[in-house]
């Protein structure tokens, strides 16, 4: 009973739940995780965060102007659980599930099918339907025992919070040979977050009401058909927190109700499972797709 009385007050005192602590200070491991937890979701564990977001799609193509491709709606819906690790102490994971939509640019209406207008083929458009994206746990020392850095900036009341993510690796839809030919996947998500210091800094709020900014450069969307095509996409989209399912827009509560009810609610915390991408989500409905299909006449 003493430890589990323990356990529960260190967890309070790590993830910023004591009264005593006031202000979060951030050049402490512990503070700089509580924080960071409050970025990601809540420091209360189990309470679902929702994430929403809208933007645009350019593609870019050597020796032609950046054409305006796609609107874009997406959300995330995610919890976080305290983890507890033998060396590092307590720390916290975040599991979620997102979805993202292409709009016409004109109608704003969700795009079922699209013509490419560098091939004339007529595609079916591939939502971004990715469950899970859950995070490596998080702990306020490192292997090497130095303190979780957050990384942020405050300036004038303000925390301002830069990550860039370069992606490079084996594409899930190439061959045995891609190392030796160069088809690997290669892209960059920037994620810029904006929010109150008085939010973040006090450790009696659980939540610290991020805004976001996101951008992501990268090849050619797999169901765009377009090959070996040179050129790029970049995504530029700005959000932030809402009020739960019932704080997304009407388009995409629609498509929850109607199509991705799952999505009501995170993954469980102890979820296992493999991250999506979409690719490798591309890639599921394709061999489905060939599995289905009847097979080829004998000649």
């Amino acid at each position: 009973m003493k430890t589990a009385m323990w356990a529960g007050a260190a967890i309070a005192m790590v993830l910023g739940g004591a009264a005593q602590a006031r202000q979060l200070d951030l050049t402490k491991g512990e503070d700089a995780l509580a924080a960071s937890r409050k970025v990601q979701c809540s420091t209360r564990d189990g309470v679902a965060v929702v994430y929403a977001w809208t933007g645009r799609v350019y593609s870019r193509v050597p020796g032609e102007p950046d054409r305006h491709l796609f609107d874009v709606q997406g959300m995330n819906i995610r919890q976080c659980g305290t983890v507890n690790d033998p060396k590092r102490g307590f720390g916290y994971r975040m599991v979620s599930r997102e979805l993202m939509f292409y709009l016409d640019p004109k109608t704003g209406e969700v795009m079922k099918s699209w013509t490419n207008p560098w091939t004339g083929r007529t595609v079916e458009v591939i939502p971004v339907v990715n469950d899970p994206v859950n995070m490596r746990p998080a702990f306020a020392t490192s292997l090497e025992g130095k303190p979780f850095d957050l990384g942020a900036r405050i300036e004038h009341g303000r925390v301002f919070l830069n990550t860039e993510v370069p992606l490079f690796y084996r594409n899930p839809l190439g061959g045995d040979y891609q190392d030796y030919v160069g088809n690997q996947y290669h892209a960059m998500e920037i994620f810029d977050t904006t929010l109150d210091a008085s939010d973040l800094l006090d450790a009696s709020r659980s939540e610290a009401r991020p805004v976001i900014a996101w951008v992501r450069i990268s090849e050619w969307l797999p169901w765009m058909q377009m090959g070996g095509r040179p050129g790029n996409l970049i995504f530029n989209a700005t959000g932030q927190t809402v009020a739960g399912i019932e704080g997304l827009s009407p388009l995409l509560r629609r498509e929850i109700e109607t199509e991705y009810p799952a999505w009501k609610s995170p993954p469980p915390l102890d979820d296992a499972r493999p991250n999506e991408t979409s690719w490798t989500y591309f890639k599921k409905r394709i061999d489905a797709q060939r599995a289905a299909a009847p097979p080829p006449a004998a000649r």
